[in-house]
């Protein structure tokens, strides 16, 4: 099917893609997990990335070879009055940006990935009657995919909870797409790369792209806790840029074995080389972690928009297949407890193991990007 499709479109030449989003990680992986998937289909299709220079996407989607595409665009949610009315100004100028940008590309589809930059592109393609998707990475939709959901031809969603803000007729149950590599993580070579001891449990320490201060620091406050398993255990540990010299300092100080780097770009083989993962509960970590079932101890961002990050932890949680502490609870006793505990109860740490994958959605990219192809062919 899916070759039939590729082929139907082709006889008009070479298919174009824009995917438009980004702001953080967990707008911009999932489209690069879309784009994969495209090319993995029909390596002839051109993917171009639309987004802003300040975003993460500009720093990452050179990186990953595709083409990216600026426009003027800037966050309304959570900011000043000030703010809000500049924004509300590079609203009509994402709109100028789109169009210039729709023309010059003549995308066969737009797919909006999320966050503000998602806006201009999809809401001028709608005008331009070129075929639109969207995909929802969280339980409770945001302001621009709320906005968006109206006018979209298709809505992609990762959570059940989430088809209730869009019209039912066009939503669909796809999970959040992850990049093909994350499920090809070896866990040999990350001994290596990371310069970790083969015989050692290991934790996987991050808080997201750029990192979490409370996260850092309620590790560090641990050590104090787990003193009597220090020879057993080693950490491998993304603290962001402005707490890398502290946590540094705290692992050399109480004599703890790992490697600390303020940012990790091999992400599949940090997660293949992790007993446990202690992290945030942003979707696109979600998904990446149930997808290769790992166990995880989860921290959610009290301040995520309608503490969608709190109520993806919990969705876990009760499956059994994560623990959660909540932020104003994190301390290091609390921490170092459940550390222990997952160390020592290896029944335990494979119930939850098994409990995660069986919510994983490994094929998510696949089903979106069937959709956007009955949506081109529908054309």
């Amino acid at each position: 099917m899916h070759r039939a499709s590729c082929i139907v479109h082709h006889a008009f030449g070479v298919m174009r893609v824009i995917i438009a989003g980004g702001g953080t990680g967990g707008h911009l992986f999932p489209g690069i997990a879309i784009a994969e998937e495209l090319n993995r289909r029909d390596s002839s299709t051109e993917v171009i990335f639309v987004g802003t220079e300040h975003g993460i996407e500009a720093r990452i989607i050179p990186r990953e070879g595709y083409s990216i595409k600026f426009l003027r665009a800037e966050g309304l949610v959570g900011v000043s009055l000030s703010k809000k009315l500049r924004a509300i100004w590079k609203i009509f100028l994402s709109l100028i940006d789109s169009y210039r940008i729709l023309r010059t590309v003549k995308p066969d589809i737009v797919i909006g990935a999320g966050g503000y930059a998602s806006v201009g592109p999809v809401v001028t393609a709608f005008f331009m009657t070129t075929p639109t998707m969207i995909t929802e990475q969280n339980s409770v939709p945001g302001l621009a995919n709320r906005v968006l959901g109206k006018i979209a031809g298709s809505i992609g969603v990762t959570y059940q909870e989430s088809i209730s803000f869009f019209p039912r007729e066009k939503t669909f149950l796809t999970g959040n797409p992850i990049r093909v590599r994350i499920l090809k993580g070896s866990r040999d070579a990350s001994y290596n790369i990371f310069s970790l001891e083969k015989d050692k449990f290991t934790i996987f320490v991050f808080g997201g792209s750029s990192g979490a201060r409370s996260i850092n620091r309620a590790v560090v406050d641990a050590f104090n806790h787990i003193l009597d398993i220090k020879d057993d255990i080693q950490f491998l540990h993304q603290t962001g840029e402005h707490d890398y010299e502290y946590v540094r300092e705290a692992y050399r100080k109480w004599g703890f074995k790992g490697t600390v780097a303020p940012f990790i770009y091999q992400m599949a083989e940090a997660y293949a080389v992790a007993d446990i993962v202690i992290s945030r509960a942003g979707a696109t970590t979600l998904s990446e972690i149930t997808a290769i079932g790992k166990a995880a101890i989860l921290i959610p961002y009290p301040y995520a928009a309608g503490h969608h990050q709190e109520f993806n932890a919990s969705k876990l949680f009760e499956m059994k297949a994560a623990r959660m502490i909540l932020d104003h609870e994190l301390r290091g006793e609390v921490l170092a407890a459940n550390i222990r505990e997952l160390y020592v109860n290896k029944e335990l740490r494979y119930e939850m193991e098994k409990h995660s994958r069986s919510v994983g959605r490994p094929d998510a990219a696949q089903k979106i990007v069937d959709i956007a192809m009955s949506l081109i062919r529908k054309q």
